[in-house]
């Protein structure tokens, strides 16, 4: 049975929904990084449902597509994804942070199955994947590389190194995606303004283009369209809000939910 665009667009909007409810229930019973792991729920939701070519039943298989979160701090979002497409049990996003969890405080590609890079330093995501591009090509291999950072993180300079270097050799089977939530400890604008942000990657060699963040239908449409160009990089620059879809943690780096909190939270996203 085929299924039509409305109803892969649904159900990738929902598989979205249940990443942020489980970012919710950890930040129910740990400190979380919540703003920007809701912020990033719909883009990795059309990865791990859609795009990448990945097997749960074996993470290091040689033939996957590799995805670095250069924001580690939001690894509440991608464990989320991670245990739903099976890559480890889901009563394990329960025990986020405790010793010897599978779902640390950042990335971790030691503890966590499916994890390809521990990350946690921000602007290193970026150089990370143009290595592993460069490898890829240097195989002969199919394998694309994606890496999700964060807008704050682009005020680091190595994320432009890198952005140079992409272009320079023409890896167009890397893509980097933008979290765009305007917000790291205050506006980005304010701390440091990025705009023009998708002209910025354009002139650095990149085809970029821009989307909202959280309109899966624009999500899916662009991912499927890659590269964008042949012999470039390509970017997304996708519109998010920090906190999307739980109005206590809009604009919020970090929550610890009470037990009331965390049910006025699930109740905004659906949960009765």
């Amino acid at each position: 049975m085929t299924t039509s665009r409305d109803d892969l667009v649904a159900h990738l909007a929902e598989q979205a929904r249940c990443i942020r409810r489980h970012v919710v229930r950890i930040a129910g019973m740990s400190d979380c990084h919540t703003g920007g792991s809701l912020s990033i729920a719909d883009l990795l939701a059309a990865l791990y449902f859609h795009v990448l070519r990945i097997d749960p039943a074996n993470p290091a298989w040689g033939g996957r597509d590799y995805f670095i979160l250069s924001k580690g701090h939001c690894v509440p979002a991608l464990a989320s994804a991670l245990a739903m497409r099976g890559f480890f049990p889901g009563e394990e996003l329960t025990r986020h942070l405790e010793l010897d969890s599978l779902v640390p405080g950042h990335a971790c590609a030691r503890v966590t199955p499916g994890i390809d890079v521990s990350t946690g330093s921000l602007g290193h995501g970026l150089s990370v994947g143009v290595g592993a591009a460069l490898g890829v090509r240097m195989d002969g291999a199919a394998n694309r590389v994606f890496v999700l950072v964060g807008d704050g993180e682009l005020q680091e300079g190595s994320n432009w190194e890198a952005a140079m270097a992409a272009a320079h050799h023409r890896l167009d089977g890397l893509t980097a995606i933008v979290d765009r939530n305007m917000y790291q400890t205050g506006p980005t604008e304010q701390m440091m303004a990025l705009e023009p942000l998708a002209e910025k990657w354009a002139a650095f060699g990149w085809s970029a283009r821009a989307i909202d963040g959280h309109d899966m239908r624009q999500i899916v449409e662009a991912l499927e369209a890659l590269p964008f160009e042949a012999g470039k990089p390509s970017a997304i620059v996708a519109r998010t809000v920090k906190g999307q879809g739980v109005s206590l943690s809009r604009h919020h780096h970090m929550d610890r939910f009470s037990p009331e909190q965390m049910q006025t939270a699930l109740s905004e996203l659906g949960v009765e």
